[in-house]
């Protein structure tokens, strides 16, 4: 398998424990790569996390100041396997404070959605619905 195509976005995050903490709960991953990065004059951490369904992973950067972030309509979106996956995420969300809007149906193509802030403030997407492989295989 070759690295073609879009591979992976890097994120700055304050904390990578939390982060790793975070999109393995609502987003399913597990860490794949972890190095300490010493090419400046502090060492950076540096984890590699994916969902292993394709070859693309989140690179999280650990970083002093976190800036930019990824806020709504900026997101990283992932697909979720019902709707109720989506209602009980919710659920933990909101229990965490975190749960920035929804769950909303917008219906064809947008599907059952919400917006959920990782502990930087990026806005992580949960979505069911969307069909966003089968248009890209019906656009092939």
């Amino acid at each position: 398998m070759s690295d073609l195509g879009l591979t992976h976005i890097a994120l700055p995050v304050a904390n990578v424990e939390c982060s790793i903490a975070f999109y393995i709960k609502y987003a399913g991953m597990s860490v794949v790569h972890r190095r300490i990065d010493r090419t400046n004059a502090k060492s950076t951490e540096v984890v590699w996390i994916t969902d292993k369904t394709r070859p693309f992973v989140i690179v999280l950067i650990e970083m002093q100041k976190v800036e930019p972030i990824l806020s709504p309509i900026a997101h990283l979106g992932i697909g979720c396997a019902s709707r109720e996956e989506i209602d009980r995420l919710c659920n933990e969300a909101r229990g965490e404070g975190i749960l920035r809007e929804g769950p909303c149906d917008s219906g064809y193509p947008i599907g059952y959605w919400a917006f959920i802030s990782d502990p930087d403030g990026h806005t992580l997407e949960l979505s069911y619905g969307q069909e966003v492989a089968l248009t890209v295989v019906n656009a092939s």
